[in-house]
């Protein structure tokens, strides 16, 4: 059975393998200039990628990473100009609500209603809608026609002339009973007459003042012994009535179209001493030339826009804090839009009062502001009349901005000083000519202000870019990533 299977011969392996190997070596170690090099180029190169490599030139590299350096007409692009890149300072911090608001007219003090006191026709209407006048323009003559004022006037003149009479008997009688001439008793009875002449004459004088005439014009009357038969209307005195505001017609007066030379326009509210110079606006003129008008019957509105007020909206819960804020003489702040988007504030505006009552509908509270007013042009036409411009109109809306905390000794920055990113708010430092990007602590931040910390990331003198903060950490994520505003370090 076992003579029939093929048996083939072994063949020993190991030694061939081992000669195999030692070829290898040999022939590895024969061409070693060939392959070596480039073997450990490749294992340098493996350990390279696998590691990273640690340089004296690695600091530096953070350093350009939160550094810039701006050129001149970057940082004019920026708006940082020499004023807007200053040290920081510790300041009073006022945090504040911001309401809206409309300028609107003080009542009782803007409209000035000009009158007439006696019946009469209009002759000539000197004033002209729009027109600026001064206290004591000529603005209305007016022909009087009251029969009541008529039958008044005559009987007074007949008074003083009866007064006339008795005057001179009584001067003529002294001197005849001084000699004996003349008995004593008619020197009597013409010095009662004269008094009851007096008392008519005093109660004849109150009731021409009763018909509307003043004490000027009952003095010109006896002065003059005529009747008053044409009325001037003048521009009253804004806070005071003085007695030349009607006046008789024989007087000459200075009309409302008058020729005068521009006043210069201040950049400030009017100052107090040239308050009694600030022209009164014509504003609604309801008669006109031939009109019949009645006593107490109104000519004319005449504004004051000197001095305005600001009306804000509050809501309920702010009431409290602005009354506190008026209580203890913080100023509010007015916001107006400027030409463009840009915004104009108006500081120093004293809280005159808050509204005792809360409307219904809006569930809001008003509140009241002195805003000071000044011209901003003032033009004569070719008649003569002039008109002029005023800064702040009634109607005109604005934004009030109100303090209701105070907080000492704080960091206070523009908003554009502070920019963010993530959970990093920075500011930009200046370093000689590099601005070093820093990280703050921002506690507190509104529309316009941010309060950074003082917990020594940055100092009270630091000097700091006060805008451009946002604008100045994309130019350096453009560095970072290579991009084209980045030129060796070098912001354009």
């Amino acid at each position: 059975m076992g003579s029939n299977t093929l048996r083939l011969p072994k063949i020993p392996l190991r030694p061939i393998g081992w000669s195999a190997a030692l070829l290898v070596v040999v022939l590895a170690v024969a061409f070693r200039g060939t392959w070596w090099p480039t073997a450990r180029q490749w294992v340098v190169d493996m350990i390279a990628a696998r590691r990273p490599v640690i340089t004296e030139e690695e600091p530096a590299d953070d350093h350009d990473a939160t550094s810039l350096a701006l050129s001149d007409a970057a940082l004019r692009n920026l708006g940082l100009t020499p004023d807007l890149i200053r040290p920081v300072e510790l300041t009073t911090w006022q945090r504040s609500v911001t309401l809206p608001a409309v300028v609107a007219e003080r009542p009782g003090q803007t409209k000035i209603h000009v009158a007439t006191p006696m019946t009469g026709v209009v002759l000539h209407v000197h004033a002209l809608p729009g027109e600026a006048v001064e206290s004591g323009t000529l603005l209305f003559q007016i022909r009087l026609t009251h029969e009541d004022l008529v039958q008044s006037q005559t009987g007074f003149l007949r008074t003083l002339g009866d007064l006339d009479v008795e005057r001179r008997e009584i001067a003529r009688l002294t001197k005849a009973t001084s000699t004996g001439a003349v008995p004593k008793i008619r020197l009597l009875e013409r010095q009662y007459a004269r008094d009851k002449l007096e008392a008519l004459y005093g109660a004849q004088r109150e009731a021409l003042k009763l018909h509307g005439l003043s004490d000027n014009q009952v003095e010109q009357i006896v002065s003059e012994r005529r009747l008053l038969s044409e009325l001037q209307v003048m521009a009253p005195e804004k806070d005071a009535h003085p007695d030349n505001e009607l006046r008789l017609a024989r007087q000459v007066m200075r009309p409302a179209s008058f020729r005068q030379p521009a006043a210069p326009l201040p950049d400030q509210p009017h100052a107090e001493d040239e308050e009694h110079h600030v022209p009164l606006i014509v504003g609604d003129l309801r008669v006109h030339k031939g009109q019949a008008v009645t006593a107490g019957e109104t000519l004319c509105e005449l504004s004051d826009y000197s001095e305005l007020f600001v009306e804000g909206l509050a809501f309920e819960h702010d009431a409290e804090a602005i009354a506190a804020a008026a209580q203890r003489g913080w100023t509010a702040t007015g916001i107006v839009e400027d030409l463009g988007s840009r915004q104009k504030e108006i500081t120093g505006l004293p809280i005159v009062r808050l509204a005792n009552e809360i409307d219904l509908e809006s569930r809001t509270l008003k509140f009241f502001v002195r805003l000071p007013n000044h011209m901003v042009s003032d033009s004569t036409d070719g008649e003569g009349r002039r008109f002029v411009g005023w800064k702040f109109r009634p109607g005109q809306r604005m934004q009030l901005r109100i303090p209701v905390e105070e907080v000492p000794d704080q960091i206070v920055l523009p908003i554009d000083a502070v920019t963010k990113e993530g959970a990093e708010f920075y500011v930009f430092q200046q370093n000689g000519d590099h601005f070093d990007r820093v990280a703050v602590h921002v506690r507190y931040r509104d529309q316009r202000t941010v309060v950074i910390a003082n917990d020594g990331a940055v100092f009270p003198g630091d000097v700091v870019a006060m805008r451009g903060a946002h604008q100045m950490q994309m130019a350096l994520r453009n560095k970072a990533s290579g991009g084209t505003t980045a030129h060796h370090g070098h912001t354009h």
